[in-house]
């Protein structure tokens, strides 16, 4: 099947600040700064010259001078057959759109990213380099694309591999620019690019990956979704979605965790508030119909005092209604919105709401000076609290007692999260009395609020087995250990320190490519091997004297006639036990004593 696909319109403000959020990793309030930095303009020649038009728009319309510029570009650079046969004309879609000023776009299409790098900053360069390539596409030549399927079959014809994805017949607007995305789910496969293939065509194996993968919710907010997700309710002005943003995070509403907002418990309960006592206000709609009474009063079509008048009438009945509600009802109200969130049910049926102190109370929200927190009904008898969070915007106040997840399928035994010195971790069952339970900690990549019982039970039943290495044939499997997740291959062990390298997901292309890093020499140190006496591993690393071997606290330099390519674990421990030396145990300079004046002596000879 082939599909044509038309380029994207040039940058609404909107747009722009998805686009940053995605491509370059640049939050909205940064962007628009840096916008802002262009639209002023900088010293070119000895002038002042503006690199990019007003960047607070909600048009993606183009100037006919612009446009003909674009189209002059493209034929000079990239040849005729990128030019449309007409010059492409774009229409805004959002919500309320005032179209007051055109996209946002280069002044001069033809100073091209090159020409002004030498101005700039590399945040600037990198901003102004996007806006460039999303005008010029904006008016180049359409793709040609064709959705294919290959099936791959062994030649004993017992199995068979399928590939969906598309093939590139003409690549159009695609050669200079393509949109960027939030998430690349798996139902968007047909979107990869596969090589040209024959049928019948004969390929040789290389490997094959075996890789697990669970069934998750759909994803948070980060700055790009949210923006986009503001622009098609309505909400909002392009003026206005960063300060938006930042009074979320200001207030402590939400907090940003590899780059999705998470809502925090004070979010939480001022949202519950807000909903069961002014509803009417926090209703997309209201905010949607305020901003086109807004618009009507800018375009002269309705009195401002006639829609003040309004508002206040109903908004002054709602806060005396509001007002009538003692502390108690308003109380009682959150906890029984937020009780799910707080006291999640339990996988054996117990009541989630009992006193973990006194076992016959009843957990509920209570408020102080100083925040909210979780008490026991029969205060001041028991005096059991805990903070609201689990931390970081978790689930169910797991600071003080465990949350519950479920029963393992296996065993029966509960699955708990819970919080410990070192950090949040997962727990199967209850201690005995000779023996510890099963624990895992959480990775890097797991934030405890998304912590459900599939992940949980991945990780306790680590290690997993990620393949086999195509050069040595040994297994290769990942782990969490005390310093943290990691790969394990023929003793070596190599941490996985990446926010995309998930100990439950990394595959075997990825986990080799760390291994050979790490015996390159990359990050912390080439590892050599696990140590005989405590298993931990054992590292060749290059300081201001040279190179040296590296065992926890414990280095030993390598004497001069000893290549570092050539040394082995055998002999590094050696070293270690040898001449091994704490780390930070060098010669202590000696502490000068203070000398005290004469005259200081005089005086407290005087004095006494």
């Amino acid at each position: 099947k082939t599909v044509k696909r038309n380029p994207y319109p040039p940058f609404t403000t909107s747009t722009l600040q998805q686009e940053a959020s995605r491509k370059l990793g640049l939050g909205t309030s940064r962007t628009m700064n840096l916008a802002q930095r262009l639209y002023e303009g900088v010293t070119i020649g000895g002038e002042t010259q503006g690199l990019i038009t007003y960047m607070r728009t909600d048009s993606v319309t183009l100037a006919g001078e612009a446009v003909a510029g674009c189209r002059q570009l493209i034929g000079e650079k990239f040849g005729g057959k990128y030019i449309p046969d007409a010059p492409r004309m774009y229409r805004t879609k959002a919500k309320n759109a005032q179209e007051a000023h055109e996209a946002i776009r280069p002044t001069n299409p033809t100073r091209t990213p090159q020409n002004v790098a030498g101005h700039l900053d590399r945040d600037q360069h990198r901003l102004y380099e996007l806006v460039w390539k999303r005008t010029i596409a904006s008016q180049m030549a359409t793709a040609n694309i064709e959705k294919v399927g290959v099936d791959l079959e062994s030649s004993d014809r017992k199995t068979r591999f399928r590939a969906t994805g598309s093939v590139i017949l003409f690549d159009g607007f695609l050669k200079l620019y393509q949109e960027g995305q939030d998430d690349t789910p798996d139902e968007n496969a047909d979107e990869r690019i596969l090589p040209a293939m024959e049928e019948g065509e004969a390929h040789d194996l290389v490997e094959v990956a075996r890789e697990q993968h669970f069934t998750k919710p759909p994803p948070r907010y980060s700055e790009a979704s949210l923006v986009k997700k503001l622009e098609e309710l309505g909400l909002g002005r392009p003026s206005t979605y960063a300060s938006i943003i930042d009074v979320l995070q200001a207030r402590n509403y939400v907090h940003l965790e590899r780059k999705r907002f998470i809502p925090e418990d004070r979010g939480r309960i001022v949202t519950a508030f807000l909903e069961n006592f002014f509803q009417r206000y926090v209703q997309y709609t209201f905010t949607a119909d305020l901003e086109n009474q807004l618009d009507d009063i800018s375009g002269g079509l309705i009195d401002w005092k006639k829609v003040l008048e309004n508002f206040w009438s109903t908004f002054t009945q709602a806060v005396e209604d509001a007002s009538g509600y003692t502390v108690r009802q308003v109380i009682d109200a959150l906890d029984e919105e937020l009780g799910p969130h707080f006291f999640p049910e339990k996988a054996d049926g117990t009541d989630s709401r009992v006193c973990l102190s006194c076992t016959d109370g009843h957990l509920g929200l209570k408020l102080s000076k100083t925040g909210g927190f979780i008490g026991c009904s029969n205060y001041p008898d028991c005096t059991y609290t805990r903070s609201l969070a689990v931390g970081n915007g978790g689930e169910g106040g797991a600071e003080s007692g465990p949350r519950n997840l479920g029963a393992d399928e296996q065993s029966g035994r509960e699955i708990s999260l819970r919080k410990g010195p070192y950090g949040f971790y997962v727990q199967l069952g209850e201690g005995e009395k000779d023996k510890k339970p099963k624990r895992k900690s959480l990775p890097r990549t797991l934030s405890p609020d998304s912590v459900d019982l599939a992940a949980a039970q991945a990780l306790l039943a680590l290690p997993r087995t990620v393949g086999t290495h195509p050069e040595s044939g040994k297994t290769i499997t990942a782990d969490i250990g005390p310093y943290g997740p990691y790969l394990k291959h023929d003793g070596a062990y190599t941490s996985l320190k990446g926010d995309d390298d998930d100990v439950l997901t990394v595959g075997i292309n990825r986990a080799v490519d760390l291994i050979s890093r790490s015996r390159e020499g990359g990050g912390s140190g080439r590892e050599l091997g696990a140590h005989p006496d405590d298993g931990k591993p054992v590292f060749l690393k290059t300081g201001r004297y040279g190179p040296y071997a590296s065992h926890g606290r414990i280095n030993a330099s390598l004497p001069k006639d000893t290549s570092s390519d050539a040394i082995t674990l055998e002999e590094a421990v050696s070293l270690l036990a040898a001449n091994g030396k704490p780390a930070g145990s060098g010669r202590k300079k000696k502490a000068v004593k203070s000398k005290k004046s004469t005259k200081a002596k005089s005086k407290s000879s005087t004095a006494g």
